[in-house]
């Protein structure tokens, strides 16, 4: 367990200290205030520091913010001097990183490091750390099973991690350099479900509650997180189209789950998509479907303010989590495989096998039908949100290469034919 430094930014301009309010305008007290994606950030200065902290709750806002001031009347550069490679990852990645990237990436992104890297030399203190400590480290990781491009993540963020404690002052090279981590070309595995597989999985889902969002999910394209975030106010009945403005966000923090509407993953995640393939009277049922339910269920339905407009919930009202959406298409998947094997014995045959579907597949598959369909790239990157054209563009190049493979085939074998006509 590494000990935490406290987080603050200095800055050469002073600035006014306000009351702050949470969400609901409740005062929090000078300087505090709950921002619009629900964590509480303090900016206040103490001994001409500027301190800025952020975190989800706000007694341990207040406790941090408390140490922080004391740190700030003794200053810390001493401290900072004697840090251990956590340590100073802690107190870099909570000042320069947690205020630019979201909420939900905290947790995931100080993981990499913690599991990789930091198991091995997190104890090294920064100013004794070499190249060669480093190195060690990564070809430990390279016997394990952890993926090389996760080695490659934090062999980058170590780096930038000492850069910034060279820049401060603290080391006087960066001892990070240099550092070989092999390269495999892998073509990245994307599951496309064919027009027979998708036709086959939405009739194994009519027997589930999801049947809807299902379709609508092949229909749209839709990332988990933006099925779990759609409201009824983001669909445009008038002028048939979804408008896509949040995503929702499950984590788990000291192992309590909390789930916020979040903002969307890109600039070009926030789109309109069309209605197409029939949604819109799948949707009408769905809607005629959830609220028969809801008021059946009365007091008891789980959709609560802000969650309280939801499109898609389980059958109880909970929001659909990336976990519900998993469970769900293994459900189906077993269910149409079961099938399958019993049909296969009574004809006296191998079974067929249907493979894993996940969330993310059906997303890929919208892409592929868009392709299919003969829609532009450029078309497909705008439905589907992709912040890179080069994205849409693999997907592209994998769905017309089968559709050539496939075409070819019918040339033949040969292409001499007997002439008869003599």
């Amino acid at each position: 367990m590494y000990t935490e430094f406290p987080v603050y930014f200095i800055y050469t301009e002073r600035n006014k200290i306000v009351m702050g309010k949470d969400l609901k305008g409740k005062e929090l007290g000078k300087g505090i205030h709950q921002r619009k994606d629900g964590r509480y950030e303090a900016r206040v200065v103490a001994n001409g520091v500027k301190i800025n902290i952020y975190d989800t709750k706000l007694t341990s806002l207040r406790q941090k913010l408390e140490e922080a001031r004391k740190e700030a009347e003794l200053g810390i550069s001493n401290k900072l001097l004697d840090a251990t490679l956590d340590e100073w990852f802690e107190f870099w990645f909570q000042t320069y990183k947690v205020p630019k990237i979201k909420q939900q990436s905290i947790r995931p992104m100080k993981n990499k490091y913690k599991n990789t890297l930091g198991k091995y030399i997190g104890h090294y203190k920064i100013s004794s750390l070499k190249n060669i400590d480093i190195q060690c480290a990564v070809n430990e990781l390279l016997k394990t099973d952890i993926a090389l491009s996760s080695i490659r993540e934090a062999v980058g963020r170590v780096t930038e991690c000492l850069d910034s404690a060279k820049n401060n002052g603290l080391i006087n090279t960066n001892p990070c350099f240099d550092i070989i981590v092999p390269w495999k070309v892998e073509e990245p595995y994307r599951r496309f479900l064919t027009v027979k597989e998708q036709n086959t999985f939405l009739l194994e889902a009519k027997n589930t509650w999801y049947y809807e969002m299902f379709y609508t999910m092949f229909c749209t394209g839709l990332r988990i997180g933006e099925v779990g975030g759609l409201m009824w106010k983001d669909i445009d009945f008038q002028n048939k189209c979804f408008n896509i403005q949040q995503a929702l966000s499950c984590n788990y923090e000291d192992g309590v789950k909390t789930m916020v509407l979040t903002t969307l993953k890109t600039a070009n995640s926030y789109r309109s998509i069309p209605f197409m393939g029939g949604v819109e009277e799948v949707l009408k049922e769905w809607k005629k479907k959830q609220q028969k339910e809801k008021k059946r269920l009365d007091d008891r339905w789980r959709s609560q303010g802000e969650f309280e407009d939801l499109v898609f919930t389980t059958s109880l009202g909970s929001p659909i989590t990336r976990y519900i959406g998993e469970k769900e298409t293994k459900k189906i998947v077993k269910a149409i495989n079961e099938r399958e094997i019993f049909q296969a014995m009574q004809e006296s045959r191998e079974p067929i096998i249907f493979e894993h579907v996940y969330p993310h597949a059906i997303r890929h598959t919208f892409c592929s039908r868009c392709f299919e369909r003969g829609m532009s790239p450029k078309v497909v990157q705008n439905l589907m949100g992709h912040a890179r054209y080069s994205t849409t563009i693999d997907i592209y190049t994998h769905v017309t290469g089968e559709t050539i493979e496939l075409e070819t085939m019918k040339f033949g074998e040969s292409i001499f034919t007997e002439d008869t006509s003599a």
